[in-house]
């Protein structure tokens, strides 16, 4: 489930094992899984996407560098099949 959040700081992610990459101050969207968070924005005609680990996320919203407009909702996994 799709939520919105608002970045206030120095919010970054790592693509790959390359450098620190800096996502602007602004609304984005937050895209939740049991491990993970993508973060989507649009700048103008440019529209970016990211994945950090859930960790990374919860510390950067611990941290006040983002505020959700509601408390993120990670999906369950399912139940193991009888």
């Amino acid at each position: 489930m799709t939520q919105r959040a608002q970045i206030h700081g120095k919010v970054t992610y790592r693509e790959g094992d390359g450098v620190l990459i800096a996502i602007r101050p602004g609304p984005v969207e937050v895209q939740p899984t049991a491990s993970d968070v993508t973060l989507s924005w649009t700048d103008g005609e440019t529209h970016g996407s990211a994945a950090m680990p859930i960790g990374d996320f919860r510390k950067f919203v611990a941290d006040g560098l983002i505020t959700l407009a509601q408390p993120l909702r990670a999906p369950q996994a399912a139940p193991p099949p009888p």
